[in-house]
């Protein structure tokens, strides 16, 4: 006994000696190595990072992290990466690095492998173009140790403690906010392969897309495994369970890069969940709702998203939906009766995200609240033209007995609704189908209010039928018998009957007043600050078929539309046009505007006229409206019709790009006889325009239009067409008398670009051209398109400065050529292939005897000709050609010069004409500045792989820039 006593007693001497040493080591090490640590840390700052680091003050210890040993940082912030260098990445009261203590004594460098942020703030912003702040990290060639000193980076733990993110991808138009976020993630990070494993808690989680918000304020709780390849760009979601508040989620699936796109596979599900603990993950409005409701019941539900995303090919993934309740049960506190016996069964499938081919199957909806009942089934594929339907719906419920069964945040509803809907078969438009159907929906005695406004939209009373014995859409009827409601105490009724769907026979009434803007705030819809109404009392009655064939004197339509401050929106105009006032007569086919008055932002318009064929044209899908007008109008700011986008730029201020041409609908015919006191194209302003505006077929014609441009008379003919929404053509003749050329170049941008030479002229000129070409999707020349010629007649110019004729005049020692007054010459030009070329044109400058000819590119490049005829007759002269560029020209003495290579805008069905390999090829691009002269591929290496009968844009090999 005494031996292990003994025994023990130096077991213990050891120990406690131990003990001391490593406490002493833990307390030593630091203070040792701390100047060293600290110094290779800020090394490593400079060298790898590239966003501005601060900090207050630094400690290294084994304790702040125990059993690491940690430096702390203590007031830490760092900027981002450019363009948001200036702003916040991560604020922190500290950060500590985890030190590998064996890099210490044996490594090259100091590793740093764990990260610890404490009540840290991280931004993280990437802009509209996809540039990121937190880039900030510089990668560098791992088989170099130049910088031995220095600390590098081998992550395995990140830890983040009671902190605050921010995730704002503009490109995306998505937005994470988590509030008391803590993490934990372990791993090899710098693997090219590797498993992360993470543990996640967060006190309030909020997400939304696409500014629709999906969490508002959500706990959540987390434990993923993560499969993770940099080299491929592919994560593999092994395990992940999540906790949002109380519903427990599983979520797996892969997510791959590819060069064109993406694949993904992701699974979202819960099992036999409580309904309760569904609601719990719903927005913040009903969780409160549900504190004071009472549920049972158990669900499932799956969300899946599978497949290839890829812009170019069309391609997206498939989505699908489910869901079912079984034995649900709901009743709030307030209300007499329960909702009971709730079962649900649906399963939703989009494939390639199309609408079209959405596939619906409501096995199952049924309820009973107290005496009311709803049934349902309902199975469908397709969406829009085509459907497959198998419907059948019942129900007779008490709405009043619902809302309080339900107690709907900020609404309440109340009436009888009475539905009994039968359908089944194929509804095609185009082959006339029409599933076999018997329904009816009937609403007695209803009415609907919101906190958002203090009075209901009562008295609502609606009777309708839609009936078809056969599958024919001759054999289809809709009759709405009444429809009315009040609203403020002013009351609207209408009636309606169609009948025979293949030629439509209609019946309709309409009376009464509509306070849009409050209805509108009955249902929080914001936006519409304007006090609006609409006043009806009309009456349409005919056959589709009589309005067709001309057979008006069949149609009795009557009545008045009177339409106050309203705004309206439509698939061709960016912005919303608002109707200040206007009175609208029906008159048999025909819809009369009289002292219609309107705004489209900063444009003011009045209109008196007709439109002809309206009921046809509501009535059928390819029908032709047509109309007549006088249009007057102060401003016309015609910019404002080019579809527009706003782009955030890295300081944050808000701009508005370009995007898409003008759209020109189809289904117009319309002449408009206009005149505009002030136009506004581009940078160009035009007063007085007056001229016959002509819309037919997806064109837009105006002739003998007169107008005022740069202090000069002009009369001009246009004709304008869009291709789709990226790309336009133009045809534009225009012949302006006694204008001042300076103000010409100053003020018009195109003018600029092809006469060049007018940017040292002053002076006035007339200008007899005609151009075409096409335009890009920001509404302005593609240069290499343009083709056309005319006159440019100079009445009297002072080139002054010219640097062309200047250099001549040094090169030849002739200075009384330098700076000339230039009178009574007319140059004649034709512009094609990007190339303008100049015939030959004589004139006399002091006693001189100038003739001048050759090319010029739209890019700036020379090919000219030149001959000075010496005083007196001109008989002798100097032959001299100019080649370079404007900016640099090359002036020599002689004859011979080189053609300029043409580039051929190659149009989407255009064949080359005349190939040679000199040709350059432009492929049509949707480019950010079309006056910037565009990229070319030289023929040649286009000719191996493209059949030269006819070359289109899209079989040209294209690189991805270009």
């Amino acid at each position: 006994m005494a031996k292990r006593k003994k025994l023990f007693l130096k077991f213990l001497k050891f120990s406690g000696i131990a003990i001391v040493i490593l406490l002493s080591l833990l307390f030593i090490l630091p203070i040792v190595f701390a100047d060293t640590i600290t110094q290779k840390v800020k090394i490593f700052a400079n060298e790898k990072l590239e966003g501005e680091l601060n900090f207050n003050n630094s400690s290294l210890s084994f304790f702040t992290h125990f059993p690491s040993l940690t430096l702390t940082l203590e007031d830490f912030n760092l900027n981002g990466s450019a363009p948001f260098q200036n702003e916040k990445l991560i604020v922190a009261n500290e950060i500590s690095f985890g030190i590998n203590v064996s890099s210490l004594f044996f490594g090259y460098q100091t590793e740093i492998d764990k990260i610890y942020l404490d009540k840290a703030t991280i931004n993280i912003q990437i802009n509209k173009n996809g540039e990121a702040n937190y880039n900030v990290y510089k990668s560098t060639d791992t088989s170099s140790r130049a910088n031995e000193s220095s600390a590098s980076l081998h992550l395995k733990n990140i830890q983040i403690n009671n902190s605050y993110l921010v995730y704002n991808d503009a490109s995306i138009k998505m937005i994470i906010e988590a509030k008391g976020l803590n993490y934990k993630g372990k791993g090899n990070l710098l693997d090219s392969d590797f498993k992360l494993d993470t543990s996640a808690k967060i006190d309030s989680l909020s997400f939304s897309y696409d500014d629709n918000e999906y969490l508002k304020n959500k706990k959540v709780k987390a434990d993923l495994i993560t499969k993770i390849n940099t080299n491929s760009l592919a994560f593999i979601f092994e395990k992940n369970d999540l906790v949002i508040n109380k519903l427990p989620v599983e979520f797996s699936g892969f997510f791959n890069f590819l060069s064109n796109g993406y694949d993904m596979d992701f699974n979202l599900k819960t099992e036999n969940s409580n309904l309760e603990d569904l609601f719990t993950a719903l927005p913040a409005e009903y969780v409160s709702w549900k504190d004071q409701t009472e549920m049972k019941g158990k669900t499932d539900a799956l969300f899946t998203l599978k497949g290839k995303y890829s812009a170019s090919q069309k391609l997206n993934p498939e989505m699908n939906f489910k869901i079912s309740v079984r034995d649900g049960f709901i009743k709030n506190k307030k209300a007499p009766y329960p909702l009971e016996n709730i079962y649900l069964n649906l399963e939703t499938k989009l494939p390639n995200l199309d609408i079209n081919q959405l596939h619906l199957q409501l096995d199952s909806l049924y309820f009973k609240l107290n005496n009311s009942k709803l049934s349902a089934i309902l199975k469908s594929d397709g969406f829009g033209k085509q459907m497959v339907i198998d419907a059948k719906i019942k129900s007779k419920i008490d709405l009043k007995l619902i809302n309080d069964a339900l107690q709907i945040p900020n609404f309440k509803i109340s009436g009888l609704l009475d539905t009994d809907i039968l359908s089944k078969g194929i509804y095609n438009k185009n082959t006339r189908k029409f599933p076999v159907t018997k329904g009816i929906f009937n609403v007695t005695n209803g009415s609907i209010q919101t906190t958002y406004y203090p009075k209901p939209i009562e008295k609502i009373n609606i009777k309708a039928h839609l009936n078809c014995p056969t599958d024919n859409f001759s054999d289809a009827s809709f009759t709405l018998a009444p429809a009315n409601f009040s609203f403020e105490k002013e009351p609207f009724t209408a009636t309606a009957t169609f009948t025979n769907f293949n030629d439509v026979h209609y019946n309709i009434k309409a009376n009464g007043r509509l306070n849009v803007a409050n209805i509108y705030k009955v249902f929080s819809q914001k936006g519409l600050d304007i006090n609006g109404f609409i006043k009806a009392n009309i009456s349409l009655y005919g056959k589709q078929s009589d309005a067709t064939n001309g057979n008006y004197q069949n149609l009795k339509n009557s009545g008045t539309l009177e339409v106050i401050n309203i705004e309206t929106t439509n698939d061709y105009l960016p912005k919303p046009f608002l109707i200040e006032n206007g009175l609208f007569t029906f008159n048999q086919d025909q819809m009369n505007f009289k002292n219609f008055q309107g705004k489209y932002g900063q444009s003011d318009i009045l209109m008196n006229g007709h439109l002809e064929n309206v009921i046809n044209f509501i009535l059928s899908d390819n029908e032709i409206i047509k109309g007549t007008f006088n249009l007057k109008s102060t401003f016309l700011n015609s910019n404002e019709f080019i579809p527009a986008n706003n782009n955030i730029t890295k300081e944050t201020e808000t701009t508005t790009v370009s995007f898409g041409v003008v759209e020109i609908p189809t289904n117009l015919n319309l002449n408009i006889q206009a005149q505009v006191r002030q136009t506004k194209y581009d940078d160009i302003n035009i007063e007085n325009l007056q001229g016959k505006l002509v819309i037919k077929e997806g064109v837009l014609e105006l002739t003998n239009a007169s107008l005022g441009i740069i202090g000069a008379t002009a009369s001009m003919n246009a004709m304008y067409k869009n291709e789709g929404s990226q790309k336009a053509y133009f045809d534009y003749t225009i012949k302006a008398k006694n204008f001042d050329v300076k103000r010409a170049y100053n003020e018009i941008t195109l003018f600029k670009e092809i006469v060049t030479a007018a940017e040292h002229a002053e002076g006035i000129i007339s200008l007899d051209y005609k151009l075409k070409g096409v335009l890009n999707n920001q509404m302005e020349p593609v240069l290499p398109s343009l083709e056309g010629g005319g006159t440019l007649s100079v009445k009297q110019v002072k080139m002054k400065g010219f640097k062309l004729l200047n250099n001549v005049a040094q090169k030849t020692e002739s200075n009384a050529i330098k700076d000339p007054d230039i009178s009574k010459v007319d140059i004649k030009s034709t512009i094609k292939n990007n190339l303008v070329t100049i015939e030959r044109f004589k004139f006399k400058v002091a006693g001189f005897r100038l003739r001048f000819e050759g090319q010029n590119s739209l890019d700036g490049k020379l090919n000219l000709k030149m001959r000075i005829g010496l005083p007196p007759l001109g008989i002798i002269g100097i032959p001299i050609k100019i080649t370079g560029t404007q900016e640099e020209p090359s002036i020599k003495i002689g004859k011979k010069t080189q053609d300029l290579e043409e580039t051929e805008y190659i149009d989407g069905i255009s064949p080359l004409t005349n190939p040679t390999d000199s040709t350059t090829v432009f492929l049509p691009t949707i480019a950010k500045d079309s006056l910037v002269q565009p990229k070319t591929i030289p023929l040649e290496k286009v000719k191996d792989s493209v059949p030269m009968q006819i070359i289109q844009k899209d079989s040209i090999p294209k690189k991805k820039e270009e």
